[in-house]
């Protein structure tokens, strides 16, 4: 048989890309990189004055799931409350497949 051969990727990247794929989601990681550690209310009542998004608690909470299991979102649970924090990492790992070549793309 004759092809290409695939492209290796961890499961991984294609939950970080499936996590990106998701405008809510953008703007929850916009929102924690503006601010980290933040709870689900602080982020719900962002998403709601900031953008006019009128999603639920339980949505937003589902999104944040969807970007912890990425890899994009930790928490952390002090007392009865969560805050959630942004993590790079797993982008730094996909832009680093694809390292800039010094072309001018003006």
């Amino acid at each position: 048989m004759i092809g290409k051969p695939l492209l290796a990727y961890p499961a991984a990247v294609a939950d970080v890309f499936r996590a990106l794929d998701d405008e809510t989601r953008r703007r929850i990681l916009d929102e924690l990189v503006a601010r980290d550690g933040q709870t689900l209310f602080e982020i719900c009542g962002l998403l709601v004055t900031r953008h006019g998004l009128g999603s639920t608690r339980q949505a937003i909470s589902q999104h944040l799931a969807v970007l912890e299991d990425a890899g994009l979102v930790v928490t952390e649970r002090r007392g009865r409350s969560k805050f959630h924090y942004f993590r790079g990492e797993p982008l730094a790992a996909i832009t680093a497949r694809w390292p800039a070549s010094g072309r001018d793309t003006s």
